[in-house]
């Protein structure tokens, strides 16, 4: 049986630069993974924080941190948006914000309030929020990122509509803005569970469409296709088994 042959140089070589593309993609998902946990984890560990003072992270609020805050103002009550995006059981449902005027307020800009999950009724039909408190309020709970856009199609639905509550498949601040015609804070205040609300509070990171689970089985798909790679060039330079000649007396 011959020795192994000799392998091409190129083979060599886009078999050595597919690998080191392989891992180092397996790496950075290894990475998001872990970061990902790392926001998870400070998201559960952000329900038992301290309150924090509203005015110190409004504007800028810190990177990859869930400050729990307590304001005072009054809700915009006929500005009510619902979200028709369910993701909570299987009767559907929508997620209800409304703007908030903070007291004394020398910014201008309102407070995107998230009231919670508002469940549906099995129907198909986005659900009728109830009427919003009037006169001053105290709300309490975690200044959050909006929730992510994605995809959006159709353009702007709110501007749309001419009547509130308006409902849209997105949330885009942006477009909230303009349409209230007034400058948001750039975070939405997600309200503290209250059991006697009629509103369902549980707000978690959206990871749904990437979870850190997701991020390793990519990493080991890397990892694999790095090991296939070697594999594969093993194989196509095996050696080769002589070939078998017959001989006739």
């Amino acid at each position: 049986m011959s020795g192994w042959r000799r392998p091409r140089w190129w083979a060599v070589l886009l078999t050595v630069a597919g690998c080191l593309v392989f891992v180092r993609l397996g790496i950075w998902q290894l990475h998001r993974a872990d970061e990902k946990d790392t926001l998870l984890r400070r998201y559960a560990a952000s329900a038992q924080a301290p309150l924090s003072a509203f005015a110190d992270v409004a504007e800028k609020p810190p990177e990859n941190a869930f400050p729990r805050v307590r304001v005072q103002g009054r809700y915009l009550t006929d500005r009510v948006l619902v979200l028709d995006n369910p993701r909570h059981d299987q009767r559907g449902g929508a997620e209800v914000y409304a703007p908030f005027m903070l007291h004394g307020s020398s910014a201008g800009a309102l407070l995107l309030v998230d009231l919670g999950f508002l469940p549906g009724n099995g129907t198909g039909q986005v659900p009728q929020a109830p009427a919003l408190p009037d006169g001053e309020l105290t709300l309490q709970g975690l200044y959050l990122p909006p929730p992510g856009v994605g995809f959006a199609m159709g353009g702007n639905a709110l501007a749309a509509q001419s009547h509130w509550p308006k409902t849209t498949v997105y949330l885009d601040l942006k477009q909230v803005q303009q349409d209230l015609g007034q400058r948001l804070y750039p975070r939405v205040l997600a309200l503290d569970a209250d059991p006697a609300s009629i509103y369902v509070r549980e707000h978690t990171l959206d990871f749904s469409a990437m979870p850190p689970a997701r991020h390793r089985a990519y990493a080991f798909q890397w990892f694999t296709f790095a090991v296939v790679a070697v594999v594969m060039l093993a194989v196509l330079h095996r050696p080769r088994k002589p070939k078998r000649i017959d001989t006739h007396e």
